[in-house]
């Protein structure tokens, strides 16, 4: 049995796994070594680092969000190209995807590196962690294109239908990035420019892996020179599909910069460092929730691709299942131990004591960010872009940043860390009511086939 016919005929269970766990170990390992990364800096160089990358968030965004645009459009027309058995649209999309993440991040590297200074200011970084922000990011930003590029190949991979080698590019880099950064770090005494440099030789790497993947590797997409020139179509598909991604993380970038601004007008400096903290403890637990997602999304593609509605629906709930298992863990372990989460990046008894009960109030509704994932995913899978887009923008748009704005006024510090549970309660019960809507559709579908098939049959006879 070929991939193809596995996605279509074999165990939903086991294929989910297989295409889940890959994905869901290299994204961990990822978020691992950004943990790493920022507990290397916490204990090597202060707290007041911790916040200068923390401040910085929005730009590294931007650079996450031009290869999830890219990967996730690419991957799926790919995905129900493959199911379809259209193998040439898959692999003009590939060329495609390449050369539009290359123009995308060269448009938003130039004047981000232009600007930087002004940039910072503006996202509100203060005297005392301007320079760690600045000297994090003269770095970083050189790596802005293989980081991009990285993101994209591993979607592009993995909805080929080859999770193992999607997990390879994700793993390699982070491996390399938590060796790398003790060493400049501390042997080479560059504090947060070390880390900076650490993580850009990473990303080097991996971007060198995919090329050597697609070149010599088991790869359907082998490169030739007609793959490389952009068709209209193709492009247009692209950037619609994926441009709902594209969107939430230039929205994430808005509400990062909204909860700085937030927190330095009720706090301070070491409220920037928390926030940095709590982002990293999040990266780890809700990256096994999107390393199902990813894995739900290729199936999902295929088999709609193919017409297996059935199949489709079964997945979807499957999905819903194990994601809100592990959420559901993810909450108990972060809601009983925040001290503990926060002595891991730092001995600073002030940073610990004044985490606590951010770590808490974010989290209470963390439980219901498995069916927001799926749901989100589900659409972009069927190639709904609409939908898709919707959901993806409902929880930070209309629901977060109206939060962020008033809940401040009512209760301080803590109505900015209470805007996070709240949109996450409101944007499930959105999505919610719109996966029961495109169920809906998929049995009306399911039916009128039922009946086509009856009249089809008793024509013949």
């Amino acid at each position: 049995m070929d991939e193809r016919e596995l996605i279509l005929k074999g165990n939903l269970r086991k294929l989910l796994f297989k295409f889940s766990l890959p994905a869901t170990i290299g994204l961990v390992v990822s978020a691992i070594y950004n943990v790493v990364d920022t507990l290397y800096v916490g204990h090597g160089v202060g707290s007041l680092a911790i916040a200068g990358l923390a401040i910085v968030l929005p730009i590294q965004i931007l650079m996450f969000a031009v290869g999830m645009m890219i990967g996730v459009g690419s991957g799926s027309i790919i995905s129900r190209s493959l199911g379809k058995n259209d193998k040439n649209k898959a692999i003009i999309t590939v060329g495609n995807g390449i050369i539009l993440n290359f123009l995308f991040s060269l448009i938003i590297m130039i004047p981000c590196y232009v600007f930087l200074n002004k940039i910072l200011i503006f996202l509100g970084a203060s005297k005392d962690i301007f320079i760690y922000a600045k000297d994090y990011m003269d770095i970083i930003l050189a790596g802005f294109i293989f980081q991009s590029f990285n993101i994209m190949g591993n979607n592009i991979i993995r909805a080929e239908g080859r999770p193992a080698a999607s997990m390879y590019v994700l793993v390699l880099g982070a491996v390399l990035n938590i060796i790398l950064d003790p060493i400049f770090i501390f042997i080479f005494k560059m504090g947060v420019k070390g880390a900076a440099i650490a993580t850009v030789i990473s990303q080097i790497f991996s971007t060198l892996f995919i090329i050597f993947y697609f070149l010599f590797g088991k790869s359907n997409f082998k490169f030739y020179l007609r793959m490389f020139y952009l068709k209209n179509y193709i492009v247009k598909e692209i950037l619609k599909i994926g441009f709902p991604s594209f969107l939430v993380s230039i929205v994430d970038s808005v509400i990062f910069i909204l909860f700085n601004k937030s927190i330095m007008k009720y706090g301070s400096d070491i409220y920037i460092a928390i926030m940095g903290i709590s982002i990293r403890v999040m990266d780890i637990t809700i990256m096994p929730i999107i390393g199902i997602t990813q894995g739900f999304s290729t199936i999902t593609g295929f088999n709609y691709g193919a017409q297996n509605y059935t199949r489709v629906k079964l997945i979807l709930k499957e999905s819903i299942i194990w994601t809100t298992i592990i959420s559901a863990l993810s909450f108990l372990i972060i809601f009983g131990f925040p001290n503990l989460m926060l002595k891991i990046f730092s001995n600073d008894k002030n940073l610990i004591s004044s985490g606590i009960i951010p770590l808490r109030i974010t989290t209470i509704f963390f439980i219901t960010l498995g069916i927001q994932f799926i749901g989100g995913s589900f659409f972009q899978a069927i190639g709904k872009a609409i939908p898709a887009l919707i959901l993806n923008i409902a929880r930070q748009i209309i629901f977060l940043i109206p939060a962020i704005a008033i809940l401040p006024i009512f209760f301080k510090l803590n109505g900015v860390w209470a805007s996070l549970p709240l949109s996450d309660f409101l944007a499930t019960v959105l999505t919610i009511i719109f996966i029961f809507n495109e169920l809906k559709t998929i049995n009306k579908l399911q039916l009128k086939e039922k009946k086509d098939c009856v009249t089809g049959t008793y024509n013949l006879t």
